[in-house]
């Protein structure tokens, strides 16, 4: 537990200037855009219901599915300007989490805007356009010291929303305190998963206390603590950041962005290509817990580096190709189509497969007489298929379902952690397991024959972007993985991570694979 902590701490700075960063961005931005339109909202009738109506709307799309839009989004946008201006728009990581988020802040911000500036009792008003006054010197001499309380309440709600939100900003590449919960969830590592919730909380608590200092400031009309508050806010802000932006000073001036998808193998993978980055004197960012299509767009358009992807998974995913050739085959044919297509360079295989498998518990399987997936087609309308998060939305599913007649009683999706877990609890009776896992051989699971090969082979390879294409440092660093990292070294290697007892972090089982290159 206390190399997870330690390691916990050294992620800090980091991720918490990457948080703040976006949270405070996006709550800036929202204010920006809902202050002036909470005014014409209040003026307007017309105008009110549609935008209280449209900013109702947003919050009723989860968070998470809002940040994951605005990636295809920017990157069909990113299309369209390239060739007008010479490049796109960063469509991974800070931009798409910056405008979810903002549109996620609005709505408290509005309504709370609206409700102050219309609830003023008529007869001040009144007052002020005896007095003369223009529209623009009734709106900040009166109108706006009046609502700025209820406004606070409203931006105290966004901020705790926002803050809480951002950490849900991981799957689009955006650094922040949900790396810990994202990758704590998968790796059953619930030091990282305590450590990033805790740091959460405290930061929107903090945010709303000092937001509440400002609050109590526009009501008892006292600048002291207005002031008092604002200065809390920037100087907590800059000393988030400080440590991040020092960081920086003197840093190699170019930074490679290694991805990560979203289970243990990926993030050992991510740091060991990290870790000879940075022993070649290189800086390196780690972008994990990507979705396999978000991580080979942002590849292709440059958003990140390189990666370690499946053969099969590019083969279907990317090729949309549905055959299932010969490892051989399929490789070199990939190799030729993923240059030839989005210019993406594929260094070569790593020297172990890790393929999408059916797994049952040994003495259910032998109970039924269960031994390949043929046999398991007629017991499925009986059992309970456990899935990780996209396999039931995979071409694999499709044809495993063709190719045997499967038809489960359910199908349920889990993280990939917690299927095994639900394997060993009994809420499933087959697993879709990946074959270079040690909980195969350390929970003696079943591994059932796929005897009519209607999956095809998933070996790992090493993936370049093409902006990293003639790289000599990146290739130098890559090179000696090719080939060397064996099934039974990454199985041992993804243990370390996975296992309950004597857990260890990505980085220690990235330096186990370091230790048997040649």
């Amino acid at each position: 537990m206390s190399d997870q902590l330690a390691a916990a701490w050294r992620m800090l700075p980091g991720a918490l200037a990457g948080h703040v960063l976006l949270s405070a961005c996006a709550l800036l931005l929202g204010l920006a855009v809902s202050l002036p339109l909470a005014v014409l909202a209040a003026r307007h009738a017309k105008v009110r219901w549609p935008a209280l109506a449209l900013a109702s709307l947003v919050q009723t799309v989860p968070s998470l599915a809002l940040l994951a839009l605005f990636y295809p989004l920017l990157l069909a946008v990113s299309a369209v300007m390239r060739p007008l201006i010479g490049h796109g728009l960063p469509a991974l990581g800070f931009l798409p989490s910056l405008l979810a988020l903002t549109l996620y802040s609005m709505l408290p911000i509005l309504r709370t805007g609206v409700a102050g500036l219309t609830g003023i009792d008529p007869a001040v008003l009144e007052a002020a356009d005896g007095a003369g006054m223009t529209a623009s010197q009734k709106l900040w001499r009166v109108q706006a010291p009046l609502a700025a309380p209820v406004v606070m309440a409203g931006v105290r709600t966004a901020a705790v929303w926002t803050i809480g939100a951002a950490t849900l900003s991981t799957p689009v590449g955006q650094t922040s305190l949900g790396d810990y919960i994202f990758s704590g969830l998968q790796t059953e590592n619930w030091v990282y998963v305590l450590f990033g919730c805790a740091a959460s909380a405290i930061l929107a608590l903090t945010a709303d206390q000092l937001l509440g200092l400002i609050e109590a400031g526009a009501r008892r009309r006292d600048g002291r603590r207005m002031a008092l508050g604002a200065a809390g806010l920037v100087i907590g802000v800059l000393a988030c950041l400080a440590p991040a932006a020092a960081g920086q000073i003197g840093a190699p001036s170019r930074t490679y962005v290694i991805g990560a998808k979203n289970f243990s193998e990926q993030f050992t993978l991510a740091a060991l290509i990290g870790e000879r980055l940075e022993a070649d004197g290189a800086a390196v960012s780690i972008k994990q817990g990507l979705g396999s299509a978000v991580i080979f767009r942002a590849l292709a358009s440059g958003g990140i580096d390189a990666y370690v992807d499946y053969s099969g998974t590019l083969w279907t995913n990317v090729l949309g190709r549905r055959d299932t050739p010969a490892p051989a085959v399929m490789l070199a044919d990939l190799k030729r189509e993923l240059m030839a297509r989005h210019g993406v360079v594929m260094l070569g295989p790593l020297g172990f497969e890790n393929a999408y498998v059916l797994a049952m518990e040994s003495g259910r399987a032998r109970a039924l007489g269960v031994a390949n997936i043929a046999d398991l087609a007629p017991h499925a309308p009986d059992l309970t298929l456990g899935s990780d998060l996209e396999f039931l939305s995979r071409p694999e599913w499709t044809a495993l379902k063709s190719a045997y007649g499967l038809s489960f009683r359910a199908e349920r999706s889990y993280s990939p952690t917690f299927m095994y877990s639900a394997l060993k609890d009994g809420q499933a009776d087959v697993i879709s397991a990946f074959s270079s896992d040690g909980r195969i051989a350390a929970d003696g699971l079943t591994v059932l024959a796929d005897p009519k090969h209607a999956i095809p082979s998933y070996d790992a390879v090493l993936l370049i972007s093409p902006k990293r294409a003639n790289d000599a440092r990146l290739r130098r660093a890559l090179a000696p993985l090719i080939g060397e990292i064996d099934v039974a070294s990454m199985r041992q290697a993804n243990l370390m991570v996975d296992r309950d007892q004597d857990k260890r972090t990505p980085a220690q089982a990235a330096a186990l694979l370091e230790s048997g290159l040649r």
